[in-house]
């Protein structure tokens, strides 16, 4: 076959393989390593005219300097391919630097291209469209082809270690494949198994094997990981220091001695009076985390967030200079892929449209006052259980409630989560964003917005509207859906792929024949594995800062938040690996030097955290009205005398007076005993019901109190972002270096002539 002859795609028998390629050109086929492989069903080979789109794709691939080989089997055909090293000697002239080491590489080393580099600028030429309808999605959606992955490396036992991936005008290297071969075999030996739970994670040889975005996820996951253990200490000591005083407190004492105290009935279904001492079990358990320590704890956290931060933006500032990366410019690097993809390329600048702008904002609007309303339909469920639940379960109907309808709040935040990444998804492509990344950062403000309120709405409206004293309410809301998030998730995403994976293997072993080609039988193993897709990673990112979010944002209600999410991330870390490594396919690799508008979202979440924990020591806690009452209202206000417990008499002063006899229907209300005066939890007078001057003015210091602690505690985030710097001086000193060297070398080697002797002389002068 002449060079300038067309390529032609033939299938024959069962089992042949096809080696398909510019025979004029460069033989390949001895060669075991493949960029990337297509996969078509061999159905398509019946239609003529998939088979037509199937030799256009591939002619035009051949255009660009890919080279082929077409194996089948029982029921797929395989298409390897591997690009010629002409377009990753263009990449290298585009950025004007070498690759691999970095960007200051000594000659020597121009010509080694790194896997992961090869995998993403194919991935990105066959993927991208250079017009409309011709891209290698639109041929999946119109069934010529099947899918496309980057290969696992090639097995050490089946190959020789054979040849290195880059081929130099038409011969190719001998170097490289072992090493990047022993790699993935240190990566499923040293990190992706679970003996290996407490072992440090090889950062350097994940950035090796999947790029740098899949690197840096696991290194945030992991010092992450490693700053939740102070976090989870102080938040156990809280929650322990509540057992130190679990018989002790004052408020306890008089709840259980209260026996001649009746709690008004709940509910218009409920006609039983309570006594206040039934509720000494329900009293002594809210103590729990409803005491003086939550304040210190909650501002613990925000400290905690900041400087986790701060302190990360150093690690990836060192991470990313170890990989001299540091001033690399995503723009550059994706114009360079555009241009290798077509010489054609016309820049696509920078656009804003405010009639775009405002359909989304309306439509997103729309989204959350959607979620909003699923809100109201878990109070609808709340108001329903409880009155089916009375009439069963009288004593225990609020904690049934409060678990069941939490329940059914994780099984919306599942549903949610699919209808959320859809809508996100649309907007996004209305909204017509300019390169992938630029997607990528406005799909991950519309989703995790979105995604915001669907989980913490429920909690909203626990903590700031249900009323004052639902601290247990919100503490077991947060329990059930965190542990339900952190330990059914985390089952169903690990055994989903595994069982998976195990199905697609016993299914190849009864119905395949063992090939004898090593290239087909490496390509058959990888399309077995699990598929990935875009948002294999992001999913997982997604994941964590959902989980960051209840870690932070109502930690005053549930100080054991840091604990579960320590135990998790343990687990998270190792099951993430195993996924990526022994069940799924290769992720293509991206490239990056920091986890993008993540960072933001995690600045958001500091924020917000700040203001919702002072609300919900404010609004939803028993701090500030023990508060006011033992410096206002209380014996050692009227008496600096009193020896006793400040707090002796609050429980009576919290309580509201209400006559039995106002009741409409007290005729019905069943009780042993003549009751005529019931309680409840408020601050009204006992003439009208109105709500008392007790109620205004421990409102005012309620607002008060949120002000100064957001205050105090963005002050103290604001001085630990300061005295913490986001980059170390030893990495700015490293960089000014750099660039200090480069300019010298500019000086002494770059003049040429008498030019460079000249400046020698005149400074010699």
């Amino acid at each position: 076959m002449q060079g300038d002859e067309s390529l032609q795609i033939f299938v024959g028998p069962e089992g042949d393989c096809l080696p398909l390629m510019e025979r004029g050109t460069c033989k390949l086929e001895d060669s075991h390593q493949w960029d990337c492989v297509l996969v078509a069903d061999l159905q398509t080979q019946k239609n003529e005219l998939q088979v037509q789109r199937q030799k256009q794709f591939l002619e035009k691939l051949k255009s660009k300097g890919f080279h082929f080989k077409i194996i089948k089997d029982q029921k797929k055909v395989f298409f390897g391919i591997r690009a010629d090293s002409r377009i990753f000697d263009l990449y290298r002239t585009l950025l004007m630097k070498p690759e691999d080491p970095g960007p200051r590489a000594k000659l020597s080393n121009v010509n080694s291209i790194p896997v992961t580099t090869r995998i993403r600028i194919v991935s990105f030429v066959v993927n991208n469209k250079e017009k409309p309808g011709d891209t290698f999605e639109d041929l999946v959606k119109d069934g010529v082809f099947e899918t496309m992955f980057p290969l696992h490396e090639v097995r050490g036992d089946k190959l020789k270690m054979g040849l290195r991936v880059g081929t130099r005008g038409g011969k190719p290297s001998s170097h490289g494949l072992s090493s990047v071969t022993q790699g993935e075999k240190e990566l499923k030996r040293k990190w992706a198994r679970w003996r290996n739970m407490f072992r440090k994670q090889p950062i350097d040889d994940i950035r090796n094997y999947f790029g740098e975005k899949v690197a840096l996820y696991f290194a945030w996951l992991g010092w992450y990981t490693y700053m939740l253990v102070p976090a989870a200490v102080v938040g156990l000591i809280i929650f322990l220091s509540g057992f130190a005083l679990f018989n002790s407190s004052q408020i306890s004492k008089e709840i259980c001695a209260a026996e001649d105290i009746f709690m008004c009935p709940l509910g218009e279904n409920s006609h039983n009076y309570q006594r206040l001492s039934g509720l000494c079990a329900f009293a002594k358990l809210t103590h729990l985390f409803d005491n003086d320590g939550t304040v210190v704890f909650a501002i613990f956290m925000a400290l905690w967030a900041t400087v986790f931060l701060e302190i990360w933006k150093r690690q990836r500032a060192r991470v990313v200079l170890h990989w001299d990366l540091y001033g690399w410019d995503k723009e550059e690097e994706e114009m360079a892929l555009q241009l290798i993809n077509c010489p054609d390329y016309q820049l696509k600048t920078h656009h804003h449209s405010y009639l775009s702008s405002t359909i989304i904002l309306i439509l997103s609007l729309f989204m959350i006052c959607f979620m909003i309303g699923l809100t109201h339909a878990l109070v609808v469920y709340r108001v329903m259980a409880a009155a089916l639940f009375g009439s069963i379960m009288e004593h225990q109907v609020t904690t049934v409630v409060v678990v069941t309808g939490a329940v059914v709040h994780y099984v919306i935040i599942v549903i949610m989560t699919k209808v959320n990444k859809y809508v996100a998804l649309k907007l996004c492509s209305f909204e017509d964003p300019r390169t992938f990344s630029e997607r990528e950062s406005k799909f991950t403000v519309k989703f995790f917005i979105l995604q915001f309120f669907a989980h913490f709405s429920s909690l909203i409206y626990i903590a700031f509207i249900l009323g004052s004293g639902c601290m247990m309410d919100l503490f077991i809301q947060m329990a059930i859906i965190m542990g339900l998030k952190q330990t059914l998730s985390n089952c169903i995403e690990y055994l989903h792929p595994w069982l998976a994976h195990k199905y697609r293997l016993i299914r190849a072993y009864k119905h395949g024949i063992e090939s004898k080609d090593p290239d087909l039988e490496e390509w058959q193993r990888n399309y077995r594995m699990n598929p990935v897709n875009t948002f294999s990673l992001f999913d997982e990112f997604m994941e964590m800062m959902i989980q960051y979010g209840f870690t932070t944002i109502f930690v005053a209600a549930f100080p054991l938040a840091p604990l579960l999410a320590l135990f998790s991330n343990l687990v998270e870390i190792r099951l993430d690996a195993i996924k990526m490594v022994r069940l799924q396919r290769r992720l293509i690799p991206r490239k990056a030097n920091d986890i993008g508008t993540w960072l933001q979202v995690l600045e958001t979440i500091g924020v917000l955290a700040v203001i919702a924990n002072g609300m919900v020591i404010a609004f939803t806690s028993e701090f500030i009205p023990r508060i006011v009452y033992k410096y206002h209202y209380g014996p050692c206000a009227q008496n600096r005398n009193f020896t006793a417990d400040c707090l002796e008499g609050y429980v009576n002063h919290s309580l509201s007076i209400f006559y039995t006899k106002h009741f409409q229907d007290h005729g019905k209300m069943g009780s042993q005993e003549n009751v005529t005066v019931c309680r409840y939890r408020d601050y009204r007078n006992d003439r009208d019901y109105n709500l008392s001057e007790q109620f205004w003015f421990i409102l005012a210091i309620r607002l008060a109190f949120v002000i100064l602690f957001e205050h105090v505690a963005l002050c103290i985030k604001l001085i630990a972002a300061w005295f913490v710097p986001d980059v170390p001086q030893s990495v700015k000193n490293k960089v000014l270096e750099d660039k200090y060297q480069i300019l010298r070398e500019k000086m002494w080697y770059g003049c040429s002539g008498s030019f460079g002797w000249g400046l020698v002389y005149v400074w010699g002068q």
